[in-house]
């Protein structure tokens, strides 16, 4: 597969080699243990660290997506994020806001955003049109269900067809919002509204989506599915986190997005340099 280039608000990011996303959790609900909630000088230093640990982009997000997690407010959303947005204007790599509320992308791509992450997938009515002449890159996800409902029975009659058909239904949409394909990025939503076994299916099945929707983003990072394999609490899901990385680069995908920013850039320089 050739590789592009990913166009995200101020940056063009060359996708020769895997890039990594670090997590930056401003809810105190935060899954993975790491939210650091109101508290924006901690939020700031984590993500000029990242940098120099190596990720290529931040992720930031203020509203918990974990399983059973309830919707707070755009105006509590907003309150958690501005003071951290204004002040990672000179992080000089690309800052991607997790959100799904048009509100709040309209002021992330004010305050200087250069992506928006949205679990719904810019299904929400009016989303499309905050980000379609921004320039921003979008990254456009699977969930089914939502985050409160998403783990009680998840069911598909087969969950690679139908992750594909919504790619590609979001994708012409995108296209019919004049929104240009460079721009776009595809995450099939490990954990949201997925069982173990569906989470395999879709892991065996990413060099596939990989060559259709590219750049393709991976993020297990501490999730539910590589306890469920390990038998290891959320803290201790390290290596399982860095393994399932390295594999999903081998099978395609562009973006990882991480927890543990160091640990895994450290591997995909080893896996480019011995690949």
């Amino acid at each position: 597969m050739n590789a592009h280039k990913f166009k995200c608000g101020r940056f063009n990011l060359s996708l020769e080699k895997p890039l990594v996303m670090g997590i930056i959790n401003l809810s105190e609900n935060s899954f993975s243990g790491d939210g650091i909630g109101n508290n924006p000088i901690d939020a700031i230093e984590k993500a000029f660290e990242f940098r120099e640990q190596g990720a290529s982009i931040i992720d930031i997000g203020a509203e918990s997506s974990r399983p059973g997690s309830s919707k707070i407010t755009a105006k509590e959303e907003w309150q958690l994020l501005q003071p951290v947005l204004d002040k990672l204007s000179g992080l000089n790599i690309p800052i991607s806001v997790d959100t799904y509320k048009p509100e709040i992308m309209h002021n992330a791509i004010n305050a200087g955003a250069d992506i928006i992450n949205d679990i719904y997938a810019f299904q929400y009515t009016g989303a499309f049109d905050v980000v379609k002449s921004s320039g921003v890159g979008l990254i456009i996800m699977h969930m089914q269900g939502e985050p409160n409902n998403m783990q009680h029975n998840p069911n598909y009659e087969n969950v690679v067809a139908e992750i594909d058909s919504f790619f590609t239904k979001r994708r012409e949409e995108a296209y019919a919002n004049n929104i240009e394909k460079e721009r776009l990025c595809f995450d099939p939503g490990f954990g949201f509204g997925k069982t173990l076994e569906h989470n395999t299916e879709i892991f065996k099945s990413l060099a596939n989506f990989a060559a259709k929707f590219s750049p393709l983003l991976v993020g297990v990072s501490r999730k539910t599915m590589l306890g469920e394999i390990t038998a290891k609490k959320t803290e201790k899901r390290v290596e399982a986190s860095v393994a399932a990385a390295i594999l999903a680069c081998i099978r395609g995908a562009k973006i990882i997005r991480v927890h543990d920013v160091g640990e895994t850039v450290d591997a995909i320089k080893v896996l480019n340099h011995l690949n």
